[in-house]
């Protein structure tokens, strides 16, 4: 099964994410700020993560810089999260080592679409609508 992680310091998106991905088939494994996501990251080897960029302790940012330097081969795809999109936030994520970007309130069927282009077809997750 693939195994998608959520950080969010927000409970109502978290879970909100988190039903919408589990109907879709996926795991999904949850985070509340950046410190919590290097720690999840390594211990459950998601396949894709959703990074909120604004958080207390570590944002989502610094969060995906550590992550891509704790363990650069494996690239495991994150696409930021971001209810405040500046011009330059696309900028700012892609060079953080973020795949994409998506604006909140989240889109699923867009979400989805980049989900799939990330990490495409695995398992028998049914990403199409």
């Amino acid at each position: 099964m693939t195994t998608i992680l959520i950080v969010d310091d927000h409970e109502d998106i978290r879970e909100m994410m988190t039903l919408k991905l589990q109907q879709r088939g996926f795991a999904v494994v949850t985070a509340v700020n950046g410190l919590e996501a290097v720690l999840a990251t390594a211990q459950s080897v998601p396949s894709l993560i959703l990074m909120d960029i604004n958080m207390p302790e570590l944002d989502g940012l610094e969060a995906t810089m550590q992550i891509r330097a704790a363990d650069a081969e494996k690239r495991i795809p994150v696409i930021a999260l971001t209810a405040y999109a500046l011009p330059d936030d696309e900028t700012r994520a892609i060079a953080a080592g973020c795949d994409a970007l998506h604006p909140k309130p989240v889109d699923f069927e867009k979400l989805f679409r980049q989900i799939n282009d990330l990490i495409g077809d695995s398992g028998d997750v049914q990403i199409s609508s």
